[in-house]
């Protein structure tokens, strides 16, 4: 079975930040991956396959995660209608 290669990645981030949020290091880094795999699928710089798996979930709770934030699975109208255009 093919084993994915993990990359860990240090972001300084001012205590007063997680004070002022109430979060522990773990739940921060948590959101922060949420959030970076969210917008980056938003911009269509991830698959939803590659995001759920930097946000650390199924692509099922993913797409829900999406849904909750407002960001759309299938793109503009525009996109669509060039999809089919292309098919």
């Amino acid at each position: 079975m093919f084993m994915k290669q993990l990359v860990n990645i240090s972001v300084p981030v001012p205590e007063e930040v997680l004070l002022s949020l109430r979060y522990e290091h773990n739940e921060f880094a948590s959101q922060m991956k949420s959030l970076t795999a969210l917008k980056l699928c938003e911009n269509h710089k991830l698959s939803i396959g590659q995001a759920s798996a930097l946000a650390g979930m199924d692509e099922a709770e993913f797409i829900r995660f999406l849904g909750q934030n407002k960001v759309s699975i299938f793109g503009s109208a525009s996109d669509i209608a060039e999809d089919f255009r292309n098919a």
